[in-house]
């Protein structure tokens, strides 16, 4: 049975928390020869906050943590990267020849796992290639969110229809989907009824060091994760912090937070008020959510984003694993989820304001037992059924229905 592992990745950091935290070493601790192909940008690897890593992980190629990593170029091999437009019966000769592709064809892995729309187009280059050279491999693709997105104005919509277009045409190459949310598994299986999808939650493994939250008078609320222009708003979080700090003792966490070249600067009246963590590893994040009482999620012009509409990100999951209630305006996955578990607040409002927001912070804060009650209900759901631990069963399965499929194929 083959034991190979591929990762492509075009756009993530190399340590994300999926990619390498998550699934790269989960599938090293289950047996398998894990390698990622990363991109260097302007020649280094970039920090999970974009940060340029200057100060190490300068050679080509190297392990880390017992994964072998190999880079490339990225802006050498974008322009290749972009024939995917092209008409498919092109691909060949305008768009595999990126290096993404040939160092993917070197590794003569048995399963190339790829993770997004880009590191799709290498890896149905890769499995063309080698098929040509009589070998047959599996390839996963790792949809962490749905692109192209169908609403994106970014694109016009005869751009759209063509990603769209090129999308079906890889799929036909794609031996299994993985997604994050059942809306975006759905939407693949309309597309293409016949393809295997699973759904791997973007889940921390639990927590060790939770412990159960001890209501006080006061009320702390955290936004973790980037900060961009269309989630964890500056002006909202200080609107929030402004309106709940004049009817409460009331206190905003951010972990993570403003992106390599980009800032936070703070109001002088409200610096005692937020407190910024700056971005912390990985494992020590439940050590900044034990004095948090409820998390906040803020995604904005839904209109414009059916991806932000079903998505499940890594910020929802976090809070969840630290017993931390959830506060999110009308994102359709996530108010499936909260409305289901009971493990938070949804207001119904798509377009919710700071105002809007901090109602609903200071509404918990006079209801402690229906705070302290999400609390507990969001513990029990990831203890029960949405941890790494949980998630990793899945990702076992996946891999191992794939090579008992290609065993069977060659008896």
């Amino acid at each position: 049975m083959g034991k190979k592992v591929c990762m492509l990745v075009t756009d993530h950091p190399f340590l994300d928390s999926r990619i390498f935290k998550r699934e790269a070493l989960s599938l090293k601790k289950m047996g398998y020869e894990v390698t990622m192909i990363v991109p260097r940008k302007n020649k280094y690897l970039l920090d999970i906050d974009g940060t340029p890593i200057k100060d190490r992980f300068l050679t080509p190629s190297f392990k880390y943590k017992g994964i072998t990593i190999i880079t490339y170029d990225w802006e050498s091999s974008r322009a290749f990267l972009s024939k995917v437009r092209d008409n498919p019966v092109r691909w060949e000769h305008s768009g595999f020849h990126n290096q993404l592709t040939q160092l993917g064809m070197k590794q003569n892995a048995d399963i190339y796992h790829v993770h997004e729309y880009l590191s799709l187009f290498a890896g149905v280059g890769i499995k063309h290639q080698l098929r040509k050279k009589g070998k047959e491999v599996k390839l996963i693709y790792d949809s962490h969110e749905l692109t192209p997105d169908p609403f994106d104005p970014n694109y016009t919509e005869e751009i759209r229809n063509v990603l769209k277009e090129r999308l079906l045409s890889m799929l036909k190459e794609v031996d299994y989907v993985i997604t994050i949310s059942p809306s975006i598994k759905s939407w693949f299986l309309v597309q293409n009824p016949a393809i295997p999808v699973e759904i791997i939650y973007n889940s921390p493994p639990l927590s060790n060091t939770y412990q159960p939250k001890k209501q006080t008078d006061s009320l702390t609320v955290c936004y973790e994760g980037n900060m961009d222009n269309k989630r964890g708003s500056k002006e909202k979080i200080t609107g929030i912090t402004e309106f709940c700090s004049a009817a409460s003792d009331f206190k905003f966490k951010v972990i993570g937070g403003a992106r390599f070249g980009d800032s936070f600067p703070l109001p002088q009246t409200l610096t005692n008020k937020i407190h910024l963590t700056g971005w912390v590893d990985y494992h020590a994040i439940s050590n900044h959510m034990a004095d948090v009482d409820a998390g906040w999620i803020d995604y904005e012009d839904l209109h414009h984003s059916l991806n932000r509409l079903y998505a499940m990100p890594n910020k929802f999951f976090s809070y969840l694993n630290n017993g931390v209630p959830v506060v999110v305006n009308r994102c359709h996955e996530m108010e499936n989820f909260i409305r289901k578990h009971h493990c938070g607040l949804v207001l119904d409002k798509a377009d919710a304001s700071a105002q809007d927001y901090a109602e609903a912070f200071l509404y918990l804060n006079k209801n402690k037992s229906i705070l302290q009650q999400m609390s507990e209900n969001a513990r029990a759901v990831m203890e029960n059924k949405y941890s790494w631990e949980h998630m990793q069963k899945r990702l076992a399965n996946v891999y191992e229905e794939l090579l008992n499929e290609g065993a069977t194929m060659h008896m």
